[in-house]
């Protein structure tokens, strides 16, 4: 496979002339793989460069009020298991690389460890030139700001140094934690061409958990009037304008800016803010800056509690427009190249199920349920409506004399509606139903909650055998 065209971005002075010709597919990547689309992530070291480069993308590894514990214990929500293969940020990273989004700074804070070890294993190879395609910048210390990243605004503002190095004219901001498929050409197109100083992405179509980044105003040419953040569900379901011009849409934390309108925005009129959705973008609207909104259709979670990760995992096994599709061979979803053993199957029943790479299924049955790498599945095992992520490493040899329960499902356990993280031990003969339909329950103490019905074993949990949970 040859290497694609890069599209142009050509500055005709005073806006820009959009050019897309065409988009990137890492050469060595290969077209199937499996009989799927889904794609590991190896770039050649080095990519032919464009004559110019205009964006360059902001992932923030890590939100705040996450309701992602326990699965957030050790990780960021960025580096949350998807999927069976991979990890949210993958979905984030790949919608850059699909759109032709060749520099990427990825800013880390929270429980960053697991997050940047896969994002500098990932996609280290893939360079332009001597620039790495991801590059990742950890919290720090400086003369200038000491502590930690106080929000996005002031981690934004801190690495302003170091993100003024590189020759663009755009930011895009994303988070990192968020699972969708979007063509960012079509968002920096529309912010072009409004001679835009900030472009919002915004959902196109109204849901009940669509308040929690707010709801923009809009005009009819989709200018942003107002922002209102977090607004209460009951208002914005019974609230109609009266004013057939002016909708509101609720808000995808996706931002395109301007580089000298966010150094302003920065560094002269909101020298204190920290948050750029709740101080800097209501600060540009009061300002008067051109604020406008552009309209997304498509498939997208936020991925804000254990509820929406649990769904958005068992809703990929399903081939639907309402589900994150991991097998569309125009954007591919990339992730780290493990170069796992195909999956050992033992006389097992599988029935609508995503398996992920070197697993070992003995004679159990699995039914609706998403199963990670490296997952071991004893005889007898019967696992439905679950979300297993499996192990970080194959266990060698026996277990430990004082452990007695090796890593992975034993025989004869029974597993329904759960969710289980990564090494965790679940003995034989155990039962995770929730058979009294318990809603909340906090056992962290003896490896596990209850969450909306939804049982979480912790990761490196230990159920010992004929539990009953």
């Amino acid at each position: 496979m040859s290497l694609p065209t890069w599209f142009n971005l050509k500055i005709n002075a005073p806006h820009y002339v959009y050019k897309p010709t065409s988009k990137l597919i890492p050469a060595s990547v290969p077209s199937k793989l499996n009989q799927s689309y889904t794609q590991h992530f190896e770039c050649p070291n080095s990519l032919i460069p464009p004559a110019d480069q205009n964006v360059a993308a902001i992932v923030f590894g890590d939100g705040s009020n996450s309701r992602l514990y326990p699965l957030t214990k050790r990780r960021s929500e960025s580096a949350l298991p998807i999927a069976g293969n991979y990890r949210l940020i993958d979905a984030v990273v790949s919608n850059c690389i699909n759109s032709n989004i060749r520099k990427i700074y990825a800013l880390t804070q929270f429980n960053s460890a697991s997050l940047n070890t896969h994002l500098s294993r990932a996609y280290s190879s893939a360079r332009i030139g001597n620039e790495a395609l991801v590059e990742v910048i950890a919290a720090y210390q400086s003369p200038e700001g000491k502590g930690w990243f106080q929000g996005t605004a002031d981690a934004i503002r801190r690495c302003l140094w170091v993100l003024e190095e590189y020759p663009i004219l755009e930011f895009l901001l994303l988070p990192g934690y968020h699972l969708y498929k979007m063509d960012f050409q079509e968002l920096l197109e529309a912010h072009w061409n409004n001679r835009a100083d900030i472009t919002v992405a915004v959902l196109s179509r109204t849901r009940d958990n669509d308040t929690e980044f707010g709801t923009f105003q809009l005009n009819s040419e989709n200018q942003v009037i107002a922002f209102k953040d977090n607004p209460d569900k009951r208002v914005q379901n019974s609230e109609k304008s009266n004013d057939i011009s002016h909708d509101k849409f609720a808000s995808m934390d996706i931002y395109v800016v301007n580089k000298e309108a966010m150094i302003k925005l920065l560094t002269e009129y909101h020298p204190l803010a920290n948050d750029f959705r709740r101080e800097v973008v209501p600060g540009a609207i009061s300002l008067g800056m051109n604020v406008y909104a552009h309209k997304f259709s498509g498939y997208w979670d936020d991925m804000r509690s254990i509820e929406a990760y649990y769904r958005a995992n068992i809703e990929s096994i399903k081939n639907t427009n309402k589900a994150y599709c991991l097998y569309d061979k125009d954007s591919p979803l990339y992730t780290l190249p493990r170069h796992l053993p195909p999956t050992q199957i033992t006389d097992a029943v599988i029935t609508d199920s995503v398996i992920g790479d070197g697993c070992f299924l003995n004679r159990c049955k699995i039914r609706g349920t998403v199963v990670g790498m490296r997952t071991r599945v004893g005889d007898g095992a019967i696992i439905e409506d679950s979300v297993i992520m499996g192990s970080d490493t194959y266990q060698s040899g026996r277990a430990e004399e004082d452990i007695h329960i090796p890593i992975g499902i034993g025989e004869g356990s029974r597993i329904r509606k759960a969710i289980i993280d990564k090494n965790v031990r679940i003995g034989k003969n155990v039962k995770i139903l929730n058979k009294e339909n318990i809603q909340e329950c906090n056992n962290e103490a003896n490896g596990y909650i209850i969450t909306g019905g939804i049982v979480v074993i912790l990761k490196g949990a230990i159920i010992p055998n004929g539990s009953i949970i």
